[in-house]
């Protein structure tokens, strides 16, 4: 039990690092990716503004300005009418242009002086019926003129305004005379983001298995005290069962003294018998499931689970007959399991045991033990009352009872108890309601 607190431990701690590190590296890569677009995107509004040409501090040089002006700049003051030949009214170049606070036509960025130098880009023209006009490949060399225009018609096709294929951030622009597809050059970019994002996720692995390691040299640590405390209740409840074995012997036995001294039988003798009977097996099944919870090894052997399963569902046919309840076994003959068979005999006669008391008289029970795969399932299933549709696995708590009004002479250890021997042999085990008026309790082993 403690190895599976700690497992639980690690695993939730490790769940949430790995989405925590998922978010991040995830939104840091995602905004990478936005922003190589973001200024692909803004280097070709700045080419279709101006007709697929990159401008150039050169188309207004400095010494061709009055007085006061630098590129794309109007000097304080400066009024509409006293613009020189070349700048319109709203302080745009003539020529369609809009520099205001630009330079030579274009957003001013740090590296603007040399944007234009670093730029690979190139144009294909198409007319208005959807063929070829021109192309313009001087400001780039990965491609001939054949493989730009095959290129072009491809994403021509597909009628978008915007996109990235092979590399390439496209866009389409409107000229005078048809379509232009402007195509800038993102290979550089692209390989940086990868690289980015594979190195974020080998950094992002490597802490992971920091923390795992991390993690589990200090769970160690934190379920100490849990662990410790839980030794201590399962030696306290072995203990003490090993002592009350003594009295209750003690008093059975000057019962069974008092009874051949007395003339007669006493009912309050009898009394006494059966409640030192019902503690001393409330005491060995606190043992026995004390004794299944400690993670020691079984020693198991091969044994024929069909053969265990049809004995011991016969010892309680007969009191099934009696109670006028229909019991039904379907065993598939022949199947063997590797395990401690006294334990699975035990968790049988367990599951057997909580049927026949639950059930309503004139109720059904069912046996049923069947091979899946690689997997050995048995059932039992039995009409009961009170029962809500689902999951009822909460019937495995120590002490627990659906309806504490029908305890039906139990102390509600025997599912605990079943459930100890399951998860002993690696199997897993659960309670359902189909249906609300029956009970299913279905464990589930690994084939010998």
């Amino acid at each position: 039990m403690i190895r599976k607190l700690q497992k639980r431990f690690v695993a939730v701690a490790m769940a949430s690092v790995f989405l925590v590190l998922t978010v991040l590296i995830g939104l840091i890569n995602v905004m990478n990716y936005r922003t190589m677009l973001s200024e692909a995107d803004e280097t070709l509004t700045i080419i279709a503004n101006n007709n697929g040409i990159f401008p150039s501090m050169l188309d207004f040089p400095d010494g061709e300005l009055p007085e006061g002006f630098t590129p794309g700049e109007l000097p304080e003051g400066f009024t509409p009418g006293e613009l020189p030949e070349g700048f319109a009214s709203d302080g745009s170049f003539s020529d369609g242009r809009n520099p205001q606070n630009n330079r030579g036509g274009w957003k001013q960025r740090e590296q603007s002086a040399e944007l234009p130098f670093q730029t690979r880009y190139f144009t294909v023209t198409f007319d208005e019926a959807g063929e070829v006009a021109a192309s313009n490949l001087d400001n780039i060399a990965a491609l001939n003129e054949s493989e730009a225009q095959a290129l072009a018609k491809t994403v021509y096709a597909l009628r978008r305004e915007k996109g990235l294929t092979e590399g390439y951030r496209y866009r389409r622009a409107a000229v005078s005379d048809g379509t232009m597809l402007i195509f800038l050059s993102c290979e550089r970019e692209l390989t940086s983001f990868r690289s980015s994002l594979v190195l974020s996720i080998g950094i992002s692995a490597g802490g992971m298995l920091a923390v795992f390691l991390l993690i589990v040299l200090l769970s160690r640590r934190f379920v100490g005290p849990v662990a410790e405390s839980y030794a201590k209740q399962k030696r306290f409840i072995t203990d003490a069962g090993h002592e009350l074995k003594t009295p209750l012997t003690i008093i059975n036995a000057d019962a069974d003294v008092l009874e051949t001294e007395l003339s007669e039988r006493s009912e309050w003798l009898d009394d006494i018998r059966t409640q030192t009977q019902r503690l001393s097996a409330l005491t060995n099944d606190l043992v026995y499931l004390s004794r299944m919870e400690e993670d020691v090894p079984i020693q198991p052997i091969v044994f024929p689970l069909s053969d265990v399963v049809a004995e011991t569902a016969q010892s309680f046919a007969t009191i099934a007959r009696v109670q006028n309840k229909t019991f039904t076994v379907d065993v598939q003959p022949s199947l063997e399991m590797n395990g401690d068979e006294k334990a699975i005999r035990k968790l049988i006669s367990v599951l057997l045991d909580n049927a026949q008391k639950y059930s309503p008289e004139g109720g059904s029970i069912r046996v049923v033990l069947r091979r899946e795969g690689k997997q050995l399932h048995f059932l039992v299933q039995n009409t009961a009352e009170g029962v809500q549709k689902g999951s009822a696995d909460r019937l495995f708590d120590r002490f627990y009872r659906a309806d504490p009004s029908r305890s039906a002479g139990g102390f509600g250890l025997g599912l605990s108890v079943a459930k100890a021997v399951t998860e002993a042999h690696k199997g897993r085990i659960h309670a359902f309601s189909e249906d609300g008026a029956s009970l299913t309790v279905e464990a589930v082993f690994p084939t010998a």
